[in-house]
């Protein structure tokens, strides 16, 4: 699954550690989704979309087959 994190993130000039505070988890959480490596579990997943005030469709997208 594609994502926009690190774009949102750094619109806000949050660091992964400030974006991982926000969301109760670890940084390397958060890199994991960034990177793609880690699609969130759906509660985080709303979670993520509530923090940056958002849709999780405006954030999350199902990328390339």
């Amino acid at each position: 699954m594609e994502n926009r994190i690190r774009q949102l993130r750094a619109e806000r000039d949050w660091t992964q550690i400030d974006l991982a505070e926000r969301l109760n988890v670890s940084r390397q959480t958060v890199l994991a989704i960034e990177k793609e490596k880690y699609d969130p579990s759906l509660p985080l997943a709303f979670s993520i979309a509530e923090t940056f005030g958002l849709k999780i469709e405006d954030i999350f997208s199902p990328g390339s087959p």
